[in-house]
């Protein structure tokens, strides 16, 4: 299969410095914002590790909130991922919002959030939600889909009539950026590019060649 003539000219816009906010998380809620009018789940987000000997991996999990702190979202403390992150904490986010002709590459450190923030998440969840939550060894091997399925009714005769609980091995991660880049489709592969980078409390944005 030779792809060699796929390709599309960027048109949709421009990125100038007269456009960024002093804040890049303040300017990630505006394109944010401009995304959810056109992206099927805007913020969903490829998560890349890195293992203690080197070996990359990567997956989509969902944003679930943005703040001054940085970017949060969920999953199972004994996955693969969090294998991972707890061998190496540097991840790298990538928001790729193609129907816009915009990517967001985000570039930190990861570490738990508290089980307050957990909980107070975790009840937000569907009861399905919450359930999958406790039926999932995530990562693991298992014989075929009959497993999940029995689990689950298992677990919804145990809860039945009662709230479910925030499972100790599921929760929250934080990643706290040290760089921020927006990146705008060009004409003629001539794109913009903005790296934020950080230095103490204060962001510096940079230009990038395409």
């Amino acid at each position: 299969m030779n792809l060699a003539d796929e390709r599309k000219s960027y048109t949709r816009g421009t990125l100038r410095r007269s456009d960024l906010t002093k804040c890049p998380i303040e300017f990630f809620e505006k394109w944010y914002a401009e995304a959810k009018g056109y992206v099927h789940e805007g913020n969903a987000m490829t998560l890349a590790t890195v293992s203690k000997d080197g070996q990359p991996l990567q997956r989509t999990v969902l944003l679930k909130t943005v703040d001054e702190r940085g970017f949060v979202f969920y999953s199972n403390y004994l996955s693969r991922k969090a294998k991972m992150m707890q061998e190496n904490d540097q991840v790298c986010l990538l928001f790729p919002w193609i129907d816009l002709e915009r990517q967001v590459i985000i570039r930190g450190r990861v570490e738990k959030v508290s089980r307050e923030e957990s909980q107070a998440y975790f009840v937000t969840r569907p009861r399905e939600s919450q359930l999958g939550a406790w039926v999932s060894e995530q990562s693991s091997d298992i014989e075929n889909r009959e497993v999940l399925e029995n689990g689950l009714k298992e677990l919804e005769a145990q809860f039945e009539g009662k709230d479910i609980p925030l499972p100790d091995f599921w929760g929250g991660y934080l990643v706290r950026p040290d760089t921020i880049e927006f990146w705008q489709g060009g004409p003629g592969r001539v794109h913009d590019r903005f790296e934020y980078r950080r230095d103490g409390d204060v962001w510096n944005a940079v230009r990038l060649s395409p």
